[in-house]
């Protein structure tokens, strides 16, 4: 029995050997600065990420061979952009990584608190929150934000002539505020003073503090302008546009009632402090608008500069600078793939094989 049971167990350990074996080919050889292999085990990772990310269940044996080719471009701009000298800071890869929080959040906060909301919200660590969402903790997802960055700069850089001259022309913008006119719509909106102490684990600190400022607030012993010049670690102040949405309800940390309420009040109205689980808030009302079509020549939201056809100008030519920055990418890599900068390890039939490891 023992023997057995020995047989089974080596047997059991040349299959997993085998396994890793098969995970640790490689596919491809990047070679344009230094040597760089992609193994089939990076493809299985990426594919896994693209998947998390686009909700899917598999790919296709064809579409994970385009996810190795882009792999492969990838490392080609990277090391091409390395040596030419460019580099991403880490001070700059943070600072991209917060502003991706921040729009999933609706404001800005540090790594840290963004881990504590996603402690509280799925009793899950930052880690493992970002592995469930894109496949990648957060070390990794970095390092591949960084490779983007990169990349991105070195395009940019290289074909930055031909990506500044791309712009709409005045027949553009029109044409397309008159195709989506219906969409213009300024809803009912109301200026806001906001103060928010977070609690940073002093509740009871803040709430004094929160409770201060309101009181001097409303004997007007503390102006807005000076909360807005001090507004900064203790305390933010400032400013906020807030519209008749679910989405800026949840931004106050209010109801949804709670902020149809609060379109009814007067003028100069002060609120009462209001807590959130994170911190301590109070509001001003300072001005409101009454929901209106906008013309062409309209400010997109009042007391701004921008019109709905600066709006349209931006947005325009976004589009046609990401399409202009894609068919650079494509130009570069397609420069980039020679025999001397790159090689595949696997090929024809033996990479559609080791491609179809879902059958």
């Amino acid at each position: 029995m023992k023997k057995i049971l020995l047989a089974a167990t080596i047997l059991l350990s040349f299959a997993f050997g085998a396994f890793a074996q098969s995970d640790l080919q490689p596919l491809a050889v990047v070679k344009l600065n230094k040597s760089e292999t992609i193994t089939l085990k990076q493809l299985k990772n990426r594919v896994e990420t693209y998947q998390k990310q686009n909700n899917l269940q598999s790919f296709t044996v064809e579409q994970k061979k385009e996810i190795l080719d882009a792999m492969i471009d990838e490392k080609l701009v990277v090391q091409a952009a390395t040596k030419a000298g460019m580099n991403i800071t880490d001070t700059q890869v943070n600072q991209y990584f917060l502003q991706n929080i921040a729009q999933q959040v609706g404001r800005n906060v540090t790594e840290a608190e963004f881990a504590e909301i996603v402690k509280k919200e799925t009793n899950l660590s930052l880690d493992d929150f970002m592995k469930q969402q894109v496949g990648m903790g957060v070390n990794d997802y970095k390092a591949y934000l960084k490779n983007q960055l990169l990349a991105q700069q070195y395009v940019i850089q290289q074909k930055q002539g031909e990506l500044t001259k791309v712009a709409p022309t005045d027949e553009d913008i029109r044409k397309f505020y008159d195709l989506n006119k219906a969409s213009f719509v300024q809803n009912d909106m109301v200026k806001l003073f906001l103060v928010v102490v977070p609690k940073a684990g002093n509740a009871e600190g803040a709430k004094t503090k929160a409770e201060g400022m309101l009181n001097a607030v409303k004997n007007k012993s503390l102006s807005f302008d000076k909360i807005k010049t001090d507004s900064g670690k203790d305390y933010q102040g400032g400013d906020l546009f807030i519209g008749k949405t679910a989405q800026h309800a949840q931004q106050l940390g209010i109801s949804y009632n709670d902020l149809l309420e609060l379109f009814t009040r007067d003028l100069n109205y002060i609120s009462s402090l209001n807590e959130t689980e994170t911190d301590f808030q109070f509001y001003v009302v300072r001005q409101k608008y009454a929901a209106k079509m906008l013309g062409i020549s309209d400010l997109v939201q009042p007391e701004t500069t921008i019109t709905v056809y600066d709006y349209i100008k931006q947005n325009l030519t976004n589009q046609m600078q990401s399409q202009a920055l894609v068919a650079a990418v494509q130009d570069i890599t397609k420069s980039l793939r020679t025999p001397s900068n790159f090689e595949y390890k696997q090929k024809d039939e033996k990479l559609k094989k080791l491609l179809d490891w879902d059958k």
